[in-house]
């Protein structure tokens, strides 16, 4: 199913005791963009991964430059996705993993407070915070706060599998899927600064594809014991996978989640980018109603 190549520059070996002894597993896909500012602030790390997907800009040799070990993944469907498949694939150096995308970046103040949590025995996983930029601004409000558990103990965590028969359409990594991590987790208090820096065009692209995996998910996704189970009293990923479950019943729920973001999460104070995100988020749920409507009336006709 997946064909991978390796391009690994001898700059990429280190000889010295890293500052922070862990893996970076970074999804890429035409990320030049975005991938440079990530990438140094990543100078510390013990090793970092680039998974690509043939991209055909500058992403590759911005990658190799800082170091990276650059691997192609090639999808043909199905499952793993991307960085499932890089945790279950890869000779990974270090016993702790920080997955990461292209547009995140790692702060000194974060990197202290990992080097310290991954001394702690008891504990196998973190949540770290996004701190989201969305067209050039600080987003406060609007519902854009997130909670990742995006470190944690090499073999402890795996992506929940939503659902097994997927196709490209759907992205080619991991959506709205979330690791599951097997043992203590607890939060960290520095955050990720998160700089979404797409054009508003790339970022539709991107969330069409989200939609389509999603409204699949709806209709034909899996039900696991060990997923995260959707709960209003639960935890973030928990709330907010119970909101769009019951969103999705009501009417007129895309303008109802525009509002809820706008309104009640405070939008209006993130100035125009929070009206325009929240106003995209209301959209991306309308493409989902729309999807689903679409899949059940092909299939009744069929």
């Amino acid at each position: 199913m997946i064909e991978t190549t390796s391009e690994i520059p001898v700059s990429s070996l280190r000889t010295t005791t890293p500052l922070l002894p862990v893996t970076v597993i970074i999804p890429v896909r035409n990320e030049a963009h975005n991938l440079l500012r990530g990438l140094e602030s990543l100078k510390g790390v013990g090793e970092v991964y680039v998974i690509d997907s043939q991209s055909t800009d500058a992403t590759i040799a911005i990658a190799q430059s800082h170091g990276a070990k650059v691997i192609q993944f090639h999808y043909a469907g199905g499952w793993p996705k991307k960085r499932q498949w890089a945790m279950d694939t890869l000779p990974l150096a270090y016993d702790w993993i920080l997955l990461l995308d292209a547009d995140e970046v790692l702060t000194p103040e974060l990197a202290d407070e990992i080097q310290k949590a991954i001394q702690d025995a008891h504990t196998d996983g973190y949540y770290i915070a996004l701190q989201m930029y969305f067209l050039g601004r600080r987003l406060r409000h609007s519902g854009a706060s997130f909670w990742k558990l995006s470190l944690f103990r090499k073999g402890l965590g795996r992506f929940e599998c939503r659902l097994q028969d997927q196709d490209a359409s759907m992205a080619d990594m991991e959506v709205h899927e979330h690791v599951v991590v097997t043992g203590a987790t607890r939060k960290l208090i520095h955050p990720l600064i998160h700089h979404n820096v797409e054009s508003l065009s790339r970022y539709i692209q991107k969330h069409n594809e989200y939609s389509n995996w999603e409204a699949r998910v709806w209709i034909d996704g899996n039900r696991h014991e060990e997923d995260i189970q959707p709960s209003l009293w639960g935890t973030q990923a928990q709330r907010r996978r119970w909101l769009k479950r019951h969103f999705l019943r009501l009417p007129g729920s895309p303008v109802l989640y525009f509002l809820y973001k706008y309104v009640l999460g405070l939008g209006f104070l993130d100035g125009v980018p929070g009206l325009i995100y929240c106003a995209m988020q209301g959209i991306q749920f309308f493409h989902v109603k729309a999807k689903i409507y679409e899949l059940r009336t092909a299939r009744i006709s069929a």
